[in-house]
């Protein structure tokens, strides 16, 4: 099986499908891209996916959460991720380890989705019987990474040139 392929079925376990990422990305290039189609955006997660150090860091914070909701982790972290900690912070940092690898862009994105909590980061973010500590954040890493990837390859994006040497 194809990393990308499991990491899709790490997400899916998780309750989160490429489609709803899609549709966030879709919501969040829409207003510069009137053409983006909704295929366009879920080939843009999928490519965002088959990054290694996206892999590894999804990786790192879902297993954190299942390990949390198992109650395996030492105190006070437990407690910490129980109680989806407000200042605990830890979260949103390693999801920016997926948000910057298509550059800076993606960090305006990641706080505006952070805030917000548009579709399935809503969903994932609400109290109930799954700890989502890290994959919020992690999902909405994932959203503002591919937005940032459309965003770089926009061929309307305007080409500065750089000026001649004196």
């Amino acid at each position: 099986m194809r990393l990308n392929d499991a990491m899709e079925k790490w997400l899916e376990r998780r309750g989160v499908t490429v489609g709803e990422v899609a549709d966030i990305v879709h919501t969040l290039q829409r207003p510069y891209n009137d053409k983006l189609t909704l295929a366009e955006c879920e080939e843009n997660v999928r490519a965002v996916l088959g990054k290694r150090e996206v892999q590894y860091v999804l990786y790192t914070g879902i297993a954190l959460d299942e390990l949390a909701e198992r109650g395996l982790l030492p105190k006070p972290l437990q407690e910490i991720m129980e109680a989806d900690e407000s200042l605990y912070g830890v979260d949103e940092t390693v999801a920016l380890g997926i948000v910057h690898v298509y550059g800076m862009i993606g960090l305006t994105s990641f706080g505006y989705l952070d805030k917000v909590k548009p579709g399935v980061i809503g969903r994932l973010n609400g109290k109930g019987p799954n700890i989502h500590v890290f994959l919020d954040d992690l999902v909405a890493g994932l959203a503002a990474a591919a937005s940032a990837r459309i965003a770089h390859k926009d061929p309307q994006a305007i080409n500065y040139e750089l000026p001649a040497q004196p």
